[in-house]
């Protein structure tokens, strides 16, 4: 596959995302007599396989370019899930369960007598987007500016990664982290004065999800097809040549890292209001690798690959776990072996017989299925 088309599929991928999200937001506020009509199950399952498809997006940019399989960017998304939480939490104020204005209901019930630092601020929009992607883009830079320094690379990186998420989700288990224990977040009532359970909000939250997945992968698409992206694809190559050229490859992974943390905290958030509810469950080791599983489906280095093995894999899930829910997981696995044996360039590896049109590009071929940089 070019990577002429691979970059031209994307931008009309997100083309597509977007009117689609738009079709289906103005056809849930048809009335449910009417035969174009779409329920709020569907909205609301639209809106969370497009939160999953940033998350794969994501997972793409350093697993596809860069050769990092990561198993962990699970623990972005969730922290951008709980920066959203935090700010819809203040947001209930005294028409919680115990009806004080300062503490959401858990922090009462523990006994809590004070916002915990860390709250200040959550109930201003502006302030709890900064934390949402903040914090998560934090992490993401120190862990990776460690690893990437320490030339950690391949099955070693993978481990402490999904080393970082597993410690995320025990310490999101305790109480006295202040966010909620084993039952999270939940009993959001509105976002920026809009009741989030009004078919208006939920429509718009559809259509916002789906246009900022369209900025996004046009973004990418943007990133990965210029100087940088060509340099990124050097690096997850051979990563020795590319030192010896006078690069920095540790410098050229961190930047790619860290937005690709930015990107699935983006997602997180928005997954949160179609939701509704977030717990420790988030950061799950387990998530990551289905987000890899997404990509490897789809077809990693492809951009449009990601988005459509998200969307593919999660209806998969749901029409799965609503027949034989316990032979799920299962399903997975065979699916992932499937793909490796017989499809491993993904649903996008299918369409390698189109007619490249510049023969002199070179495409981001998968070299090292193992996700090593070496």
């Amino acid at each position: 596959m070019s990577t002429d088309f691979s970059f031209r599929s994307a931008r009309w991928t997100a083309l597509a995302v977007v009117v689609l999200a738009v079709v289906l937001a103005f056809a849930s506020l048809l009335p449910q007599s009417s035969a174009l009509s779409v329920s709020p199950f569907v909205v609301t399952l639209c809106g969370k396989y497009l939160s999953y498809a940033l998350l794969a997006l994501a997972v793409d940019l350093v697993w596809g370019f860069a050769g990092i399989l990561t198993l962990g960017h699970a623990a972005f998304f969730a922290l951008g899930a709980y920066g959203m939480g935090m700010y819809l939490t203040r947001e209930i104020g005294a028409r919680g369960v115990y009806g004080n204005p300062d503490l959401p209901d858990f922090m009462v019930f523990l006994s809590w007598h004070r916002l915990p630092w860390y709250w200040w601020g959550s109930n201003h929009f502006a302030i709890s987007l900064a934390l949402m992607l903040g914090v998560p883009a934090v992490l993401a830079g120190l862990f990776g500016w460690l690893a990437f320094r320490s030339r950690v690379s391949g099955v070693y990186l993978s481990i402490i990664t999904q080393a970082l998420t597993y410690a995320l989700m025990l310490a999101f288990f305790q109480n006295g982290m202040g966010f909620g224990g084993n039952n999270g977040l939940t009993g959001f009532k509105d976002v920026l004065g809009f009741d989030l359970t009004a078919p208006g909000t939920r429509a718009t939250l559809l259509a916002l999800t789906g246009l900022i997945l369209g900025a996004v992968l046009m973004g990418a698409r943007f990133l990965m097809g210029g100087r940088y992206g060509r340099l990124l694809v050097a690096v997850r190559d051979t990563e020795s040549r590319t030192r010896f050229l006078a690069y920095r490859p540790e410098q050229i992974k961190l930047l790619v890292w860290v937005v690709s943390a930015l990107i699935a905290a983006l997602g997180g958030a928005l997954y949160v209001l179609q939701i509704g509810i977030v717990n420790p469950g988030e950061f799950a080791p387990a998530n990551s690798i289905e987000a890899v599983i997404w990509v490897a489906v789809g077809g990693r280095g492809t951009l449009t690959g990601a988005v459509i093995g998200a969307v593919l894999v999660n209806l998969g899930k749901t029409l799965f776990t609503a027949i034989l829910p316990e032979f799920w997981l299962y399903g997975l696995g065979a699916l992932f072996l499937a793909t490796t044996l017989f499809l491993p360039h993904g649903v996008m590896g299918l369409l390698r017989h189109v007619p490249r049109k510049r023969e002199e590009e070179v495409t981001p071929e998968i070299t090292n299925p193992e996700g090593s940089n070496a």
